[in-house]
């Protein structure tokens, strides 16, 4: 059946900045979703009754990053790109269309529109197809992809411990990077660098040479993605530029006021080329790279990162010389060491638990494809 046979669909109100005050019903927007929230915002006026959601509610984010989510907290109003869904059409287990849902996201990708905020249009959307056999087989095919998924939450909860291990195992080491406890020598990052650089402006290419990072292959929690890589070609004159080598550091300059500053180490053995919405960064020997990307990523330098951005339509911006003009404080570089080792001890415990993930990832794909209606 298609989507737009399925259900009703209730798009989000569009709040305007200056609705947003301190008491009311909270607003949802896709990064309360997607586990990015920033400066929440509530709303205490009058509005439709439509865009209220309650727990056990099924909201799909249209724009920006496509998702399927069932809603596990209370009242909220919904903001626009997101989608409440209404079952008031035909019979179908909550759990199965969100599976099914889940199935079709590529799909989706493949249809979005725009530059800059990539969405999928309304028709496209209820013109796509999914799966509908009958209750009781849909009730057993979630059940069966319930069970595997609840294995993959375990071990990503795993991944997340292990990443709060290191960042607790930093401030232990090191101290609070505002009060600096340890007394240590505090720089702007300016002082630590030997070069500064932005990336290119060229687009992507299909067979390129140099695989081509861009803002979304930086994670919000400091590491690298590259499960949608795209490539590009640069000419020879051209790639020292913007090409980027292990232990160069990798800074997002530009995105939403929530992402703007995504910090990461680039730790692979081959070359890439970065975009223009990233900046370079090449340290000298005062400040090891894992320790300077570590001291970005804390909630902290988050803070100063959000206060600091120079706000546009749906953007922020932090440039390579506000970036230098930050502070950083420069730990003893044994202890700087010290931290390196049990880092990589981390990270291997780190690969076991995400070789596990792969493959209860791809059993979820057998579950998926052995039901002959996926």
């Amino acid at each position: 059946m298609k989507l737009g046979d399925v259900a009703t669909y209730i798009n989000g109100y569009a709040f305007k900045p200056k609705d947003r005050g301190e008491i009311g019903l909270p607003i949802i927007r896709i990064q309360d979703l997607t586990g990015n929230a920033y400066d929440l915002g509530f709303y205490d006026g009058e509005y439709p009754e439509k865009i209220e959601i309650n727990y056990g509610d099924i909201l799909i984010s249209w724009s920006a990053s496509l998702g399927v989510y069932i809603w596990n907290r209370g009242k909220a109003l919904l903001n626009q790109h997101i989608f409440k869904v209404v079952f008031d059409k035909v019979d179908i287990d909550k759990k199965y269309f969100v599976y099914a849902v889940q199935k079709k996201l590529d799909e989706m990708k493949m249809k979005t529109h725009g530059a800059t905020m990539k969405h999928i249009v309304k028709k496209d959307f209820d013109a796509i197809l999914i799966p509908y056999p009958s209750l009781n087989e849909q009730m057993e095919i979630a059940n069966n992809l319930d069970k595997v998924s609840r294995v993959i939450v375990a071990y990503k909860k795993e991944l997340q411990l292990l990443d709060n291990l290191v960042k607790a195992r930093f401030v232990e080491l090191f101290g609070d990077p505002i009060k600096n406890p340890k007394g240590w020598e505090i720089v702007t990052i300016g002082d630590v660098v030997t070069e500064v650089r932005y990336g290119t402006s060229k687009p992507a290419v299909e067979g390129g040479k140099y695989p081509y990072l861009r803002m979304n292959n930086l994670t919000a929690d400091g590491h690298l993605d590259l499960n949608d890589l795209k490539y590009i070609d640069i000419p020879d004159d051209e790639i020292e530029k913007c090409v980027v080598r292990k232990g160069d550091i990798l800074f997002n300059r530009t995105n939403s006021i929530e992402l703007v500053g995504k910090t990461a180490v680039f730790d692979l053995p081959e070359d890439m080329v970065i975009a223009g919405y990233i900046i370079r960064v090449r340290l000298n020997e005062r400040i090891l790279p894992e320790v300077f990307s570590q001291y970005m990523n804390l909630e902290a330098l988050k803070d100063i990162l959000r206060s600091m951005a120079k706000g546009a339509v749906n953007q922020a911006n932090i440039n390579a010389q506000e970036l230098q003009s930050i502070k950083v404080y420069i730990p003893d570089m044994g202890l700087q060491k010290q931290f390196i080792e049990m880092k990589e001890q981390v990270d291997k415990s780190k690969v076991i638990t995400i070789t596990t993930l792969k493959k209860l990832t791809f059993i979820r794909n057998i579950c998926y494809n052995n039901s002959k209606d996926f």
